[in-house]
């Protein structure tokens, strides 16, 4: 049996009971209790090795279980920060202490955000102010994050604070782990637009951890955060495959007659927009797919995607919005209202677009900065 064959047999047995329970669009609760099920059968991250609860796949292979479980509309983990980037991170660059924290990642037993923004330094990463001084075997660090997805859930921040002020603006940097339980820390949730509040403030006043808290060297975390962000964006395969997905789905939801009338000409211009667009979205993502076949490691195609992507999102939810009319636009279209509100953040999650653009200029296109 190969390894897909292996997951959907397990999903036939375990994803219908969990829906009797948890219903079809599960709470953040029920999706803990999902990863938790999808993890006894090392399914939550099976690239990672055999040793750090996976199965050892190749990317290749982890992306077909990806598709398998898009395919059965299975439930997203809760714990994506701490699967999809923290964990990576500290799998590389953990002491074995530290990597004590990787299979309760897995199971969901351990939560963790990462605490990269400030206020002050927008999409600057390496602009950051918070500052952790040595104190004898401690950090001693004060300072403020913003953006700080899902800390009020969380058990533990990977945090990125300023060890040495003295040095170049991309040195001096280093990574603590740092239990969000420790005196002097407080977490302010953010309430968004869509009601929801998904993101928070976190405030730290001499909060003091020791020296084994370090990730990697001392002054080298923006190496480290460079793993992070690597695991971060390489998700963006998955995005491509999931943009045509939708779109697909998108087509067939709305033939070219709705509510008993038929579409006008600008929709129906505008629906076949987004489905050549999608349809770029997904080219890339083949070719990106080829490149890791090949090399190991994704290709230019990365940084495309994360780009057209978060402006194919926020498109498409603009006429997902436009097609759903006057329901959509007051709420009663949960679906399309929602979506429409949390595409907003599509061009500032992961990187804003003016960063992409950046990175796509100067190292794909070899750009001067």
């Amino acid at each position: 049996m190969n390894v897909t064959d292996e997951l959907r047999e397990f999903l036939d047995k375990h994803l219908p009971p969990f829906r009797e329970v948890w219903g079809e669009r599960p709470s953040y609760e029920g999706r803990l209790v999902w990863q938790g099920i999808l993890q006894r059968g090392r399914w939550v991250a099976p690239q990672w090795s055999k040793e750090n609860g996976g199965r050892g796949l190749d990317v290749v292979e982890a992306l077909a279980c990806s598709e398998v479980l898009a395919d059965y509309q299975a439930p997203a983990t809760a714990g994506i920060f701490g699967v999809a980037n923290v964990g990576p991170t500290i799998a590389q660059w953990g002491t074995d202490e530290q990597k004590q924290s990787l299979i309760p990642i897995l199971e969901g037993t351990e939560l963790w955000c990462q605490g990269f923004s400030e206020p002050s330094t927008g999409s600057d990463l390496a602009g950051l102010r918070t500052r952790a001084v040595l104190d004898g075997d401690e950090f001693v660090i004060n300072g403020q994050k913003i953006w700080t997805s899902d800390a009020h859930r969380a058990h533990q921040i990977q945090l990125l604070v300023r060890t040495d002020p003295e040095a170049p603006k991309h040195k001096g940097i280093s990574a603590l782990l740092v239990p969000l339980e420790t005196p002097g820390i407080e977490i302010r949730p953010i309430q968004q637009i869509n009601g929801d509040a998904e993101f928070c403030e976190v405030f730290f006043t001499d909060v003091r951890v020791p020296r084994s808290a370090l990730l990697g060297p001392m002054n080298q975390g923006w190496m480290v955060t460079m793993t992070t962000l690597g695991h971060e964006r390489s998700g963006v395969v998955t995005h491509a495959s999931a943009v045509v997905r939708e779109i697909e789905s998108m087509v067939d939801s709305f033939s070219f007659a709705k509510a008993g009338h038929e579409l006008s000409p600008h929709l129906q211009d505008e629906l076949i927009e987004r489905y050549v667009e999608g349809r770029v979205v997904g080219i890339l993502g083949e070719r990106s797919l080829e490149s890791i076949k090949a090399t190991g490691q994704p290709g230019s195609e990365q940084s495309i995607i994360k780009l057209e992507w978060s402006l194919f999102t926020q498109r498409l939810s603009s006429t997902r919005l436009a097609l759903g009319g006057a329901d959509a636009v007051i709420g009663a279209d949960e679906q399309s209202n929602m979506s429409y509100l949390q595409a907003r953040s599509a061009t500032i999650a992961g990187g804003t677009t003016e960063v992409m653009k950046n990175i796509l200029a100067q190292r794909v296109l070899g750009l001067p900065a």
